[in-house]
């Protein structure tokens, strides 16, 4: 089968296209032939090496296809069946066929969602639910401040935010030129990531968030912090500026009566396979139903060099999808 590889770690231009076996569907797995792949930040950390991965590997965390072969002991998927899956546990979506777990799948039959949509949606759109819900814990009327709030993810908490039932969302952005695009993804307030402090606890009336999601890391981190309210959560879920980490101090969370808290969709995932699979189901439903509005981007799968450096450039909004199929 065709498939797009990490041959070694490096910038972008390192991916190549290559044959690859065609793998088969274990116990609990399913097989699906890739319609579309998401593409993400994290296989951009797979490729810079960042996460340590077996080489050659083919990375994809998401995909929307049909299913090909269902393993032993899977029940409810079926041959040809139209599906949107998670396979951010052995990655593998970056290819014509790929494997995981029958619990990481959403079938999309009757639901009206087109594949290259419905291959935006499971990473993105089950973290948001996760974050929120599991995690930070939202309580119907709390306030919620999301960093990157117009990429990929950040695009979906601020919509997940307030299905949940969120009082107030509000977002930061990296420039002046995404933040109409946030604001369409239904932030009631959105600020440039590097406006003054002042500014950002405004937004509160000065009493702090509730909820701080940062997936950006470096001064944004410090800063998530400090725009807390007393009780408040801050939910850490990746570090794209690259800076160095961020030092919390336990004391300070002890006088302050703060939270900060770490999710990874991938250890999760694989540690919870059949919870990840019921916020995936979740998110296609809301996709589906028109309440997560997803903005979807596609690319040829050759292209998914391009792909990576638009991510790592940091001007994308919404979601950027790589057709496979031929």
């Amino acid at each position: 089968m065709r498939a797009v590889t990490i041959p070694e770690f490096g910038g972008a231009d390192v991916l190549r296209q290559a044959e690859a076996d065609v793998p088969e569907p274990g116990p609990g797995q399913v097989s699906i032939d890739v319609a579309y792949a998401g593409a993400n930040f994290a296989e951009v950390l797979y490729r810079r090496g960042v996460v340590d991965v077996p080489l050659p590997f083919v990375p994809g965390i998401e995909v929307s296809g049909h299913v090909r072969a269902v393993g032993p002991d899977v029940e409810g998927l079926r041959r040809g069946q139209p599906v949107a899956a998670l396979t951010i546990v052995d990655s593998g979506g970056y290819a014509e066929v790929a494997v995981t777990s029958a619990d990481l799948v959403a079938p999309l039959d009757g639901l009206g969602l087109g594949l290259d949509v419905a291959a935006a949606v499971p990473s993105n759109g089950a973290t948001a639910f996760l974050v929120l819900d599991r995690v930070a814990r939202i309580e119907p009327g709390e306030t919620v401040l999301v960093h990157a709030a117009a990429g990929g993810v950040g695009s979906q908490l601020g919509q997940a935010a307030r299905l949940l039932g969120a009082g107030r969302v509000a977002g930061t952005v990296g420039g002046p030129a995404k933040i109409e695009t946030a604001r369409g993804f239904g932030y009631d307030d959105v600020v440039l990531r590097d406006a003054p402090a002042g500014e950002v606890a405004g937004l509160t009336g000065g009493r702090g968030f509730d909820i701080v999601v940062d997936m950006v890391g470096g001064p944004a981190r410090r800063a998530s912090l400090d725009a807390l309210a007393p009780m408040g959560r801050m939910v850490v879920m990746g570090n794209a500026s690259g800076a160095d980490d961020v030092g919390v101090s336990a004391n300070e969370l002890w006088f302050t009566s703060k939270t900060v808290s770490g999710f990874n969709l991938a250890a999760f995932a694989g540690a919870a396979p059949a919870e990840a699979g019921r916020a995936l189901r979740r998110a296609v439903a809301a996709a589906a139903s028109g309440d997560l509005r997803v903005q979807v981007e596609e690319l040829p799968l050759e292209q998914a060099a391009e792909a990576h450096k638009r991510i790592e450039s940091g001007t994308t909004t919404g979601k950027l999808v790589l057709a496979v199929s031929r």
